[in-house]
């Protein structure tokens, strides 16, 4: 926790934009530790108004563990510019073509592809467009398909103050209300108060009409999924108000998938309990090979 309004990347890492065939996204890059066998590169996706910073306490484990971890602003995420009022550029067909940009950009070969909670859908939905990029999906917290009835209300509270409202202006409302991830506002973060204001401010209101919309209305894509030849990873907290944890269990078991649930921690187990999910992360991509 910091009183400066812009994020430090963790040491080690160094935050760029990441050149692709579809535009720049703003990422934090950080490679295996010096002295330690590199043994593959992951490509880290946020949720619904989430940013890049939420995996910031996984970078030095998973250095350690040999791994280079490169998190990603989705297009007009935080950092990643995009259309201010255009939806259809944040259609989920288009977030998924721009993962498989960034995959490719980054020159790595196959890369373990690791989505939480929207991030997760978006990555869902580019592994059901081409695999190949990709050696693994981990899901972190998130679901088979739409959210829950009171995340539903939720978003759209949020995305209701935001077509009457400044991003500024909604905000301060929350703020009057209490602690944002408390009353309805942007989902708790890596960061003190100033930079969640500034990552907030950073989101363009398309994105997140586009994507609220995407969470209220996901279909159940589980039984493609499972078609896809890749290993699987399911990773959650104990405890989920976005998706019921048992939702979880069930689509691992449709899945085939790695189960992972981390003690202590909620929808955020990047941020609640980094430590044991890197350590989780990494045994995976272990199985599963080179």
């Amino acid at each position: 926790m910091t009183s400066q309004a812009t994020f430090t990347p963790p040491p080690g890492a160094r935050a760029h934009p990441l050149r692709t065939a579809r535009g720049e996204f703003a990422v934090v890059d950080s490679p295996a530790a010096v002295g330690v066998e590199p043994k593959g590169v992951a490509l880290l996706l946020p949720g619904f108004t989430g940013s890049k910073e939420d995996f910031t306490l996984l970078h030095e484990p998973l250095a350690a563990r040999g791994y280079r971890a490169v998190a990603v602003d989705g297009r007009g995420q935080f950092e990643s510019d995009g259309p201010e009022g255009d939806e259809s550029a944040y259609a989920q067909g288009e977030l998924a073509r721009d993962v498989l940009a960034q995959a490719a950009a980054l020159d790595a070969g196959p890369v373990h592809l690791v989505g939480h909670s929207l991030g997760g859908q978006i990555c869902r939905a580019a592994a059901l467009l081409d695999d190949s990029p990709f050696r693994s999906l981990t899901l972190v917290a998130s679901g088979p398909a739409q959210i829950s009835d009171s995340q539903q209300q939720r978003v759209k509270l949020l995305t209701d103050a935001l077509r009457v409202m400044t991003a500024a202006e909604v905000w301060e409302a929350i703020l009057a209300m209490g602690p944002p991830e408390k009353v309805g506002g942007p989902a708790r973060g890596i960061g003190d108060i100033n930079q969640l204001r500034t990552r907030w401010l950073g989101h363009k209101p398309a994105q997140l009409f586009a994507t609220a919309r995407q969470l209220c209305t996901e279909p159940d894509r589980v039984t493609e999924l499972a078609a896809v030849p890749l290993p699987f990873h399911v990773l959650s907290g104990t405890r989920d108000d976005t998706w019921p944890v048992t939702l979880l269990d069930d689509m691992a078991v449709r899945l085939k998938a790695r189960r992972t649930v981390i003690p202590g921690a909620e929808h955020s187990p990047n941020a609640d309990q980094p430590l044991p999910t890197a350590r989780a992360l990494a045994g995976f991509w272990d199985s599963t090979g080179a």
